[in-house]
């Protein structure tokens, strides 16, 4: 699911670079402190985040396909067909729910704003009304004219900077990023669960055909039963490794907090780290319960009143550095 490094390269300029362009009188690199991202917020006139990128569409779109065609083979291949009714409704009701909630884990990763700082908000008037301290660092994103906060990145997909951005994944049509890796972590979780469940579904399934006639234990020919269970194992089998390590990967990064990006080009150590519980409560919501597994808990599709702040009118600034004089 993570997306090739060039999807999600940051294209900001090289900062020390930056800084040595922008005179004599910059403060030294220990000095400078950058603005924190609770300073800068998203806004967005849309009512609904949605990245129009074609390939991302598509492999959402497979998403869905893929999941649906296991839904097709548990149901109409292996449960219905089969004469133990305890068996149909124990497993039908749980790969179900599974598949239900991963579903809605992707729809709420892929419509759900992942934290985008306000675009073209690079103006002298914002830059003012932030009202920062003295020696405080502004920097700018050259792509799309924003104020970039700490800790954000510039995707070349999204066309935005994106806080605590993690990678953009084509398959949930999104960057992950502070507001949406909830939802990220959970479609990966619930589509490995769905898999190891239709997996082993298909294992007794087997068993059970050899065993009996197998003009009776599905309603398709045995051939195309076959064809069928082999197509539904190998892809369970392969979204099984590969959801289980995504997850894993982002678990770690909430954990360790630092994002995937951020020990790409060794960032690491510019923040001071949180401890793991106090990340995933951060990053889930709230204190340890039920809702942490819930994708319809947490930050809406839409975007809060608060969001909608109106960004100051005026003239991009030139600078990509601009520090807050001491004086």
């Amino acid at each position: 699911m993570k997306s090739p490094v060039h999807r999600c390269r940051d294209v900001e300029h090289n900062r020390a670079q930056a800084a040595t362009l922008a005179g004599g009188n910059c403060l030294q690199n220990e000095q400078r402190i950058p603005i924190s991202k609770d300073v800068i917020t998203s806004s967005s006139a849309s009512a609904m985040w949605f990245i129009r990128d074609a390939c991302g569409i598509v492999c959402a779109v497979i998403t869905w396909i893929l999941v649906l065609y296991a839904e097709f083979v548990v149901l109409f291949v292996m449960l219905l067909p089969s004469k133990n009714l305890t068996y149909n409704i124990v497993n039908g009701t749980l790969f179900n729910i599974l598949a239900f909630l991963a579903l809605a884990s992707h729809l709420r990763a892929m419509c759900t704003d992942p934290g985008a700082v306000p675009k073209g908000n690079a103006t002298k008037e914002y830059i003012e009304s932030l009202q920062l301290k003295p020696g405080q660092v502004v920097y700018k994103c050259p792509k799309c004219c924003s104020i970039k906060p700490d800790r954000a990145h510039h995707c070349s997909v999204c066309k935005r900077c994106i806080r605590k951005m993690d990678h953009h994944c084509p398959w949930v049509n999104n960057c992950v990023g502070e507001n949406n890796q909830k939802y990220f972590v959970l479609f990966t979780m619930y589509i490995a669960l769905i898999s190891l469940h239709s997996m082993v579904m298909v294992v007794f399934h087997f068993l059970y055909c050899f065993e009996d006639d197998w003009t009776k234990c599905s309603s398709f020919s045995p051939p195309a039963t076959v064809i069928l269970l082999i197509l539904l194992c190998f892809e369970a089998l392969l979204f099984l490794i590969f959801t289980s390590v995504m997850f894993g990967t982002q678990v770690h990064s909430i954990c360790t907090d630092e994002t995937g990006i951020e020990r790409l080009k060794g960032e690491t150590g510019r923040w001071a780290k949180v401890p793991c519980r106090e990340a995933m409560e951060v990053a889930f919501g709230g204190s340890f319960s039920l809702s942490w597994c819930s994708p319809f808990t947490g930050l809406s599709c839409k975007k809060s009143s608060q969001e909608l702040i109106a960004v100051p009118q005026g003239e991009i600034i030139e600078q990509d550095i601009i520090e807050i004089p001491l004086n």
